[in-house]
């Protein structure tokens, strides 16, 4: 009709502007791909993937990690599959896939394909360092331990991925004996971490030993007094910063062996500290979350 104005239907601007976002994503996406895996790419891939890496080990926001990170996985992917022996680049998918599985997934279905793929990149990128450790795997375990003694400081980072990737597959199938059968060898590659240099990873290859050796009492086969002590010093290696350390010591010895008090304290620590700090601050999040609802479930 004449001079009737034309109105916008706002549900159809929303609409156009989010299609607008999307093509602008995924542009972004390509042109940082295309760059990424380009003649002069090894740095930039290897600098990218440690850039994902650290940015959710920052995070402060589980949720925003837990909406994000398949995309920063399908990233690594993609990286992956274009350059597939990069053992720097497999060693970063396997640390990001374990890490994500390990604290942000709570469906056992999507933890088994997750762990599988972690361990996968791990035993690529182990397959990349030492042929040796690669073909050992599945020998007995005394020509296993014996061949994971060639390991040098030099390869560390990825020996350490290769055993926490191992521990975190196992973690995911608790129910499975053919899988809690592996174990040994998970602890034996961790056990070597720990002999090369005590403090690795900022006292993280000690919590994965005390979470091993402190899941059973003795008279099931359980560790927990060796637990005790690696649990100590992943507490004293990462100055007390890293927290998960000290709920997973009051989760699993404290309550192991009935000591309320140890208990108590180790929760009070966490629920009072200041959870940021570089490359623990996700953790700490989660591991806050995690001592409240310990402390709320009257297990004493």
């Amino acid at each position: 009709m004449p001079g009737s104005q034309t109105r916008t239907n706002p549900v159809r601007q929303g609409e156009a502007q989010s299609m607008r976002y999307a093509r602008a994503f995924r542009l972004a996406l390509y042109i940082l791909i295309a760059l990424v895996v380009s003649g002069c790419a090894a740095m930039a891939t290897q600098r990218l993937a440690d850039n994902l890496s650290h940015a959710m080990l920052n995070q402060d926001d589980p949720a925003t990690v837990q909406a994000g990170a398949p995309a920063y996985l399908l990233l690594i992917d993609s990286l992956i599959e274009d350059q597939p022996n990069d053992r720097y680049l497999l060693n970063a998918g396997a640390q990001l896939y374990n890490a994500y599985a390990g604290g942000l997934v709570e469906s056992p279905t999507r933890a088994k394909r997750l762990t599988q793929k972690a361990r996968d990149y791990a035993h690529r990128a182990m397959c990349r360092t030492s042929q040796k450790v690669c073909q050992a795997e599945n020998k007995p375990y005394d020509q296993f331990v014996e061949t994971i003694g060639d390991i040098s400081k030099g390869d560390l980072d990825i020996f350490y991925t290769y055993g926490t990737c191992w521990a975190g597959w196992i973690a995911a199938r608790s129910g499975d004996w053919n899988a809690l059968a592996e174990l040994p060898r998970a602890e034996a590659v961790l056990d070597k971490v720990v002999a090369l240099d005590p403090g690795y990873g900022r006292g993280r290859a000690q919590l994965y030993l005390a979470i091993m050796r402190s899941q059973l009492p003795p008279g099931m086969g359980g560790k927990p007094e060796e637990g005790k002590t690696h649990f100590e010093q992943a507490i004293q290696y990462s100055e007390g910063r890293d927290l998960i350390a000290k709920v997973e010591y009051a989760r699993l010895y404290a309550r192991l062996t009935y000591n309320q008090e140890l208990h108590d304290r180790l929760l009070g620590e966490v629920l009072n500290a200041d959870p940021v700090e570089p490359d623990l601050t996700l953790s700490n999040v989660v591991a806050q979350e995690k001592a409240r609802k310990l402390k709320d479930d009257d297990y004493f």
